[in-house]
């Protein structure tokens, strides 16, 4: 046996069933055995592109994703991506080629270590052919256990050695003991302290609760202290439906009622949530408020600089479920924020309709997100990217659904129909995704990497015909805005000919028509919306120009 065999052979008893990645001279042999286990490989036309798809992969199975390309510029190109991905905290393992090892005069020769520890994720380099195995264990180890990628950097000559371990493979699974983190009693106690003499309370629930599906233990608590329930952006419409009284996100993409609502709260319970200083607005949210944290992390600072007056280190469903008894046993029960005056204002319409601005052949983007949000149903996932374009989505999406959001993961423009894709191969599900036209066709080569495999994609472009957020950075500096203008050409056939199905709208009655041919026969398809450039969001008015909206 080689030792790339041996290695393919670890991949597929660490349950690699699907890998993402491009073909190269340094990776192939692996590749060819890999595939005889089974596994399904997609070849992409970028491998930065075949590390978010794996990333999108990870992050709706739970598994490490697999990404892998050949030696020097096919490593070299997961930068971007490999730090999104690191900064997003996703179990991932990058198998990548390497020149023959202490070859610094070849040709793709590459310092694949210390570029490793530039992309922010682990290193292990298999130096000798004994050690395969070893290597591929505890890369996949370190991947489940914290959360983050690793690359495995395989030097073309040792892959070609032979392997003679020929020890049952042990995976990394079998290593694994996750511990049920049990809430400390006194700061139980202490947490029911808070809450007792609170008036207002409320609570965030983050990808921590959502991920531990934790949303019953929440509700109970709502019932019991009459908070609000508010969410973290990357939990955003999560319990949504469930409870009367559910304000949407907490911080920045807040809305305005929300905004108002969450600065009277006086004890904020946050649940597998950071609390960063997009949730919190610094401070600015919660200003008079006492904190109850909880969280598996041992400790965590909020976005404010602060810690919480009461840090619960506790899994979100025992955490959650002793504060309850407690709070029970006290006999504590709050009205809190369960008036009729606060149903009212919660149910009240974010938009007015008659404030759009549609016409010449534009529709204002919130007009277009209320559409695409009534007309694509409930179980049909959401992937939302970056940039001012996505803002309206980010906000206005009221549908519950499940959404995953790619905001503030290293502001990288053009990752969110990659990890869409990868979500797609991970469920067999519709998937669509919601991005300026900028960000889509930086990666417009992979749409065809999701005709080719007849993935259910829709790409939902919000196309203002440029930089968006330049473009309104730029008016409210009093730079030349128009610098920041792109034009584009009909998105809808461009993805015809890449072999899917598209359209370009400029109206409600053809985006309809466009959304429901999606969902009658779900398939790779583009949506062009064009929108006008005469609305700017929500986030960018209360950044660029301090309103109060």
């Amino acid at each position: 046996m080689k030792v790339y065999e041996a290695l393919a052979n670890a991949f597929a008893a660490e349950g690699a069933t699907h890998v993402f990645g491009m073909m190269g001279d340094a990776n192939m042999h692996w590749m060819n055995a890999l595939a005889g286990h089974g596994t399904r490989l997609y070849e992409v036309r970028h491998e930065g592109a075949g590390l978010s798809m794996a990333h999108g992969f990870a992050r709706a199975t739970g598994r490490p994703g697999v990404v892998t390309t050949t030696s020097g510029p096919g490593t070299a190109q997961l930068a971007t991506s490999m730090i999104v991905a690191s900064r997003a905290r996703i179990p991932l393992v990058a198998f990548c080629g390497e020149t023959s090892l202490g070859d610094t005069s070849a040709v793709q020769y590459l310092d694949q270590r210390r570029f490793a520890a530039a992309l922010e994720c682990e290193f292990l380099q298999v130096t000798k052919a004994d050690s395969a195995e070893d290597i591929v264990q505890q890369a996949f180890y370190r991947a489940r256990t914290e959360s983050r990628p690793v690359m495995i950097s395989a030097p073309f000559d040792v892959q070609l050695q032979e392997f003679e371990g020929f020890n049952d493979y042990v995976p990394s699974t079998d290593l694994i003991r996750p511990p049920t983190l049990l809430p400390n009693p006194e700061r139980i106690q202490r947490a029911c302290e808070l809450i007792a003499a609170a008036k207002r309370p409320v609570i965030i629930g983050g990808r921590g609760a959502r991920g531990a599906d934790a949303g019953a233990q929440i509700l109970a608590l709502q019932r019991r202290t009459g908070a609000l329930l508010a969410t973290t952006l990357q939990a955003k419409n999560w319990l949504y439906g469930e409870t009367d009284y559910h304000v949407g996100i907490a911080g920045l993409f807040g809305s305005k009622v929300a905004m108002e609502l969450l600065q009277e709260a006086d004890c904020v319970i946050a649940v597998g949530a950071s609390l960063n200083h997009y949730t919190i607005e610094s401070g600015y949210l919660f200003p008079e408020a006492s904190f109850v944290q909880i969280d598996t992390a041992p400790h965590l600072v909020m976005g404010n600089g602060r810690v919480a007056d009461c840090y619960v280190q506790a899994d979100a469903i025992s955490g959650l479920t002793e504060l309850t008894a407690a709070l029970d046993a006290r006999g504590v029960e709050l009205e809190g924020f369960h008036t009729a005056e606060v149903h009212r204002r919660l149910t009240a319409p974010l938009i007015d309709p008659a404030e759009y601005r549609s016409g010449n052949g534009l529709l204002d983007p919130r007009e277009a997100i209320a559409v695409i949000d009534a007309e694509l149903p409930g179980e049909i996932g959401l992937v939302l990217g970056s940039g001012h374009q996505t803002d309206f989505g980010t906000m206005l999406f009221q549908r519950s659904r499940e959404i995953t959001s790619n905001y503030g993961m290293f502001g990288a423009i053009g990752q969110a129909p990659l990890l869409t894709i990868g979500i797609a191969v991970a469920t067999g599900r519709p998937t669509f995704v919601v991005e300026g036209d900028a960000s889509f066709l930086m990666h417009l080569s992979e749409f065809e990497t999701a005709c080719r495999y007849g993935l259910p994609v829709l790409v939902v472009v919000m196309n203002d015909e440029g930089l968006g957020a330049e473009y309104h950075k730029s008016k409210a500096k009093g730079l030349n805005a128009e610098l920041a203008l792109i034009s584009t050409p009909e998105l809808g056939a461009v993805a015809k000919s890449l072999g899917g199905n598209g359209a370009t709208v400029r109206d409600t009655d053809e985006l309809r028509a466009a959304l429901a041919e999606y969902v009658r026969a779900p398939g790779p398809t583009v949506i062009d919306v064009r929108i006008t450039r005469d609305v700017m969001s929500v986030p960018y008015r209360r950044i660029q120009y301090g309103e109060d909206v």
